[in-house]
């Protein structure tokens, strides 16, 4: 993908922050990584953001990637394990700096677009989900699937997931499967559907809003360009969701879907047991605390205090290892059994790091 003007995205950074009309571009830009995250692009967002903010001839940020395979398809976790490996502390320092960016989102003072199309996977939907207009396609594939590493939704993960409907965010959290976009819409992660045909077209009149638009004005912009009345594919199987997440367990859960028999239970069962039975344990516990949180600040505390646990665990560095160094796809988690995970290997995951902490700026 070329930057407007025929520049050539590579030559350009990991992000790429201009000013085109009134419209403040953040283009994240490893498209070879699909826009992969790191600390880097997380500091060079921070400073595009402020500077939009500051500048008055912006009258709203626009989000988007570069290529055409998604926005994001999350943190760099291969740099987070190699760290991890070598004693170091990317880990606490990227998710403090990433985290406090995911909870500035939603206060930002002008209008935040997110341009949601192809994967937008777990950094990502940090970045796009707490926005003010979030826009997703026929492309669009969403998910936060850290419980398959060892490790669990963060980035405000919990606190969006623990407000869909019904029991649908212990659905998507523990299986870590992917949303349509008009599954987004549904689930209250996404507002407005259009095919990604138009985007030019609408990224070209987001560009041309009027100084100081409000987020009435912007939202009128994108209104123009939605597709109305798309059928979101989960909503097939939402009575059996409700049903057999809302236990208070996993294993109650598994039960209940082993009990249940239909192709769908058997295959989320399926998906289940590809997960670290920790990771399921632990992402359950947080979106149930979550469902008690005041704020989306509240849940990026608890989230960074999970997340300090899981950077030294051996669970995490197996995880990637399978998935992502060694690619063999058969982890070696431990304990390997859910019934094995006892409530004080939970706790672990819950106790305050004296060492770390997440503050935020006033």
């Amino acid at each position: 993908m070329n930057a407007p003007g025929g520049a050539d995205t590579a030559a350009q950074g990991e992000v790429i922050a201009r000013r085109e009309g009134s419209a403040g571009i953040v283009r994240l830009n490893r498209p070879k990584a699909i826009n992969a995250l790191t600390l880097g692009m997380v500091r060079a967002m921070t400073a595009a953001l402020d500077e939009f903010e500051a500048d008055p001839g912006v009258s709203l940020v626009l989000l988007e990637g570069a290529g055409e395979r998604g926005l994001c398809a999350g943190g760099d976790i291969r740099g987070l394990y190699e760290s991890a490996r070598a004693g170091g502390d990317l880990g606490p320092v990227f998710w403090r700096e990433e985290y406090i960016l995911n909870a500035r989102i939603p206060d930002y003072s002008k209008p935040y677009v997110a341009y949601m199309n192809g994967l937008v996977m777990g950094g990502g939907v940090g970045l796009a989900a707490h926005g003010a207009h979030r826009i997703v396609t026929e492309k669009t594939m969403l998910g936060m699937p850290e419980a398959g590493l060892g490790f669990f939704p963060d980035v405000g993960g919990t606190w969006l997931l623990s407000r869909m409907p019904g029991e649908l965010g212990i659905y998507y959290g523990l299986t870590g499967l992917a949303m349509t976009g008009a599954d987004a819409i549904y689930t209250g992660v996404a507002d407005v559907l259009i095919a990604s045909a138009e985007w030019p077209s609408l990224r070209d009149a987001l560009a041309n809003a009027p100084l100081r638009a409000s987020c009435t004005d912007v939202s009128g912009i994108i209104e123009t360009f939605a597709v109305a009345n798309v059928a979101a594919p989960i909503v097939a199987h939402r009575e059996l969701i409700d049903r057999a997440f809302a236990f208070s367990t996993v294993e109650e859960i598994v039960a209940a879907l082993t009990q249940d028999g239909s192709d769908f239970a058997r295959a989320t069962l399926a998906t289940l047991a590809e997960k670290s039975p920790r990771g399921l344990k632990v992402t359950l516990e947080l979106i149930r605390r979550a469902r008690g949180s005041r704020s989306l600040k509240e849940c990026l505390v608890r989230e960074y205090n999970s997340a300090l646990t899981v950077f030294t665990s051996a669970e995490f560095a197996e995880g990637v290892r399978a998935a992502i160094i060694d690619k063999d796809r058969n982890p070696k988690w431990s304990p390997a059994r859910l019934e094995d995970v006892t409530p004080d290997i939970v706790a672990t995951y819950f106790a305050p790091n004296p060492k770390y902490q997440l503050v935020f700026p006033n």
